[in-house]
């Protein structure tokens, strides 16, 4: 153990936040159809690419870097879990700002949040075992995978299917509803990081030296991965550009309710998440306005053909 001052959050906030990550799931899920998935059987070059990058290749390089710096088993644990998280649902605006594929950002966050409810503790278990500076640690703050899964599918995929069913049966609802559902849940969600933060302020500054740029470092490393994995696929720019902000924005709102449900006390933890909620949407927003100013080459499919993208305007 670190001996990491432990989080002031009472059972109240954690049900608040589990509401809140249950909307925003709901509120992505009611443009989604089974035509997204069928999309993928289709062509599944793209978005298979970003699941490779979001649930191989980001734990795993998270692993070994927090095992080569071997940097603080509480801080290591924070950054795996934030790994082990599907792609987050504002990466669909974002990749929409990038002049991006919106349909592979919406297909990845879809498949991502299902396998989620499986990969998420799985992949969480395996690499917090596998770095032998936070395999001591991950025994003593008794980890439930059986409890970690249930939590995932409640949070995740039953909100989907809800929103999903919604979308379909009332489109009307949809169409007035989804963007201002959106903006909504982006507020609440800074806020509730915000409360986070100023109740454990006192941690928050003690600590800052030791978790900025990790997280900084560890956002640029998913970044570049998702990248990489769609250039090395010769993928279109516009997906490059989808399969980027997907790897690179993580569900940290999903960290974070796993982790005051199940590792309360675990205050670098707290630390490695909340920021990462907040320096994703300062990154991600940063590189869609950086790829919003240059236009698609010609002969991109999405110039082509162009992607609907009423529900973001």
């Amino acid at each position: 153990m670190t001996g990491a001052p432990a989080l002031q959050f009472d059972a109240a906030s954690l049900i608040l936040l589990n509401i809140i990550m249950a909307c925003m799931m709901f509120g992505v899920s009611l443009s989604l159809r089974l035509e997204d998935f069928r999309r993928i059987a289709l062509a599944p070059i793209a978005p298979l690419a970003g699941m490779v990058a979001q649930f191989v290749l980001l734990p795993a390089a998270t692993c070994l870097f927090t095992w080569a710096l071997n940097i603080d088993p509480e801080l290591a644990l924070g950054m795996i879990l934030v790994s082990a998280c599907p792609g987050g649902s504002f990466s669909n605006v974002m990749t929409w700002l990038a002049r991006g594929n919106v349909a592979v950002s919406i297909s990845m966050t879809a498949v991502s949040s299902l396998a989620a409810t499986v990969l998420t503790p799985l992949n969480f278990a395996l690499y917090g075992w596998l770095n032998p500076h936070t395999r001591n640690y991950l025994t003593q703050i008794s980890l439930e995978p059986a409890s970690m899964l249930t939590l995932v599918l409640l949070i995740l995929a039953l909100p989907m299917v809800l929103g999903m069913v919604t979308g379909r049966r009332l489109p009307g609802f949809v169409a007035r509803s989804e963007k201002p559902l959106r903006i909504i849940s982006l507020l609440v969600f800074l806020s509730f990081v915000a409360i986070a933060f100023s109740k454990n302020f006192g941690l928050f500054i003690e600590r800052f030296h030791s978790f900025f740029w990790l997280v900084v470092c560890h956002n640029l490393l998913a970044l570049l991965l998702g990248y990489g994995m769609a250039r090395l696929c010769r993928l279109p720019h516009s997906d490059r550009r989808a399969v980027t902000l997907e790897v690179g924005i993580q569900n940290s709102g999903l960290g974070l309710v796993i982790l005051f449900t199940f590792f309360p006390d675990a205050g670098g933890m707290l630390l490695i998440t909340a920021f990462w909620g907040v320096w994703h949407l300062v990154s991600g927003l940063t590189l869609s306005q950086f790829w919003a100013r240059r236009p698609l080459p010609a002969d991109d499919p999405a110039v082509q053909q162009p992607i609907a993208t009423e529900q973001y305007t």
